[in-house]
């Protein structure tokens, strides 16, 4: 499966949180942006972006998605050589549940949301490279960064505490406000990251795999996009083959109806459009 955070673009009201302001800080030194770095994508961003896409050979439509993320790249200043007092952070995604350890030894354990099967967190060893206070909105009371090449992830509160114990993110590590306060109170810039669990992979799908739910998904976002009309059967049958086909088509991918990483990542971004969906 893809790994993808929430696609960064023009939306109204206008996306706002210190992933944005990421991007904005690294299009500034990349010389792209001259605008305020404040964490609100607007047209002046947008512009940069596309500016950016342009110059580095990459689809220029002003969303920042994985290939815009991994070619911004990261900071000279995000790589910490500071003591970190032995603090590190240990992520479980099966048992939703954050560990902070100090030279080995258990802290403190905390409950977490994680990234839905569809957009799930990225597992392995990461820092924390930025923090932010009061981020508001979705991201709650405390932002803290990994990273991540690929896209805007991070630890954060958030304003829908029923969802914590579930896999309900965009990827991002999701705790009671109160919870990330803490934490944040006490772990460095460049703290270790690790995070466990099950890689939700997607399989190449064409005509004769088996069934599963893999296509059942994309079955039910072909169908938000208006591309199928039958059921959602979890069967790559010729309906379904033609409705990738369209909709590769129309969006500039060969119209070869095999769904591959390319055709899974754009199908994602169309479905966040659709659905308005910005949450981290």
């Amino acid at each position: 499966m893809i790994y993808a955070s929430r696609y960064l673009r023009v939306t109204e009201p206008l996306m706002t949180g210190p992933d944005v302001e990421y991007v904005q800080q690294r299009l500034s030194e990349l010389g792209f942006y001259d605008g305020p770095v404040n964490g609100v994508y607007d047209m002046e961003t947008e512009g940069a972006v596309r500016n950016f896409q342009e110059n580095f050979g990459l689809l220029v439509d002003g969303i920042v998605g994985p290939d815009t993320y991994n070619a911004i790249g990261l900071s000279p200043e995000d790589e910490f050589d500071v003591p970190t007092e032995g603090y590190s952070i240990y992520i479980d995604t099966i048992n939703f549940s954050l560990t902070l350890n100090q030279n080995g030894n258990i802290v403190k354990s905390y409950p977490i949301a994680v990234g839905a099967p569809s957009t799930p967190t990225p597992l392995g060893d990461w820092r924390i490279i930025q923090k932010t206070l009061n981020p508001g909105g979705a991201f709650g009371s405390r932002w803290m960064k990994i990273n991540v090449p690929w896209g805007g992830y991070g630890i954060h509160g958030t304003d829908n505490p029923s969802s914590i114990g579930t896999a309900a993110s965009h990827g991002c590590v999701r705790m009671y406000n109160e919870d990330v306060n803490e934490l944040y109170d006490i772990v460095p810039l460049g703290t270790p990251v690790r995070i466990t669990g099950t890689a939700f992979t997607g399989r190449i799908l064409s005509v004769g795999v088996e069934p599963g739910e893999d296509i059942a998904e994309v079955q039910r976002i072909l169908q938000i996009l208006g591309y199928y009309r039958g059921s959602i059967t979890g069967e790559y049958d010729s309906p379904t083959e033609q409705a990738v086909m369209d909709f590769q088509r129309d969006f500039g991918l060969p119209a070869d109806g095999i769904v591959g990483p390319k055709t899974y990542e754009v199908l994602f971004r169309q479905r966040d459009i659709t659905l308005g969906d910005t949450r981290p």
